[in-house]
């Protein structure tokens, strides 16, 4: 057994001990249940999970194949205007979903990566939708501020300050905390789930991105 193998077989043992988040600097969220709907079921996609789980070694090891085939075309949240869409606004695009906030360290270190790999590969076929998830009236408007201070060329805003959106996942038990990361098919079906941040743009990343699009 490789390393990447290792570390993907250890995975659900280290989350479920406590200890993933100290590993890998997630910022863990306060839950409160608002008794969110769970997200409906697509179709098995075995074979295309299982492209993702292949492509996914060095920098995204930890990126796990989807197993449940849950649906997130409902996905609620706005965009920078405040405007209220769904990820079904994105339809025929594959997706790589994040949700983040400018409290969260990891979410902050990770932004500029996410926002290269929405340079490098960004168009009709695929995009990066980075979801803040800083909460209240001005928490859009924060998270706005920060990807201008980093210089965030290519990623769109996008927010849910009411935070329903994460307590979703974590009712569906899909994450434990921030930032998360959802990879999705053109109809907004989950293919791989990754916990905590990563280097997307090096070229495990790209190879992660790739193995998407081609399937």
């Amino acid at each position: 057994m490789d390393q990447d193998e290792k570390r993907k077989s250890s995975r659900p043992i280290i989350v479920g001990t406590g200890l993933f988040a100290a590993a890998v600097g997630i910022a863990v969220a306060v839950w409160v249940s608002n008794g969110t709907a769970t997200a409906a079921t697509c179709p098995v996609r075995a074979e295309a999970a299982k492209a993702i789980d292949d492509a996914a070694t060095g920098e995204l090891a930890a990126l796990m194949p989807s197993s449940q085939w849950r649906n997130y075309a409902d996905m609620e949240f706005q965009d920078g205007q405040g405007n209220p869409m769904t990820l079904a606004d994105f339809a025929g695009k594959k997706l790589l979903i994040n949700f983040w906030a400018t409290w969260c360290a990891p979410c902050r270190e990770e932004m500029p990566f996410l926002d290269a790999l929405e340079d490098r590969y960004g168009g009709e076929e695929f995009e990066v939708v980075a979801i803040s998830l800083d909460m209240g009236s001005d928490g859009p408007a924060a998270a706005g501020l920060f990807l201008e201070e980093i210089g965030a060329e290519n990623l769109k805003l996008f927010a849910d300050p009411s935070y329903k959106l994460f307590e979703r996942l974590r009712n569906e038990a899909v994450t434990l905390g921030l930032p998360a990361t959802i990879l999705v098919d053109e109809d907004g079906c989950e293919l791989g789930v990754l916990q905590g941040p990563a280097h997307w743009d090096s070229p495990d990343g790209h190879k992660v991105i790739e193995a998407l699009l081609e399937i």
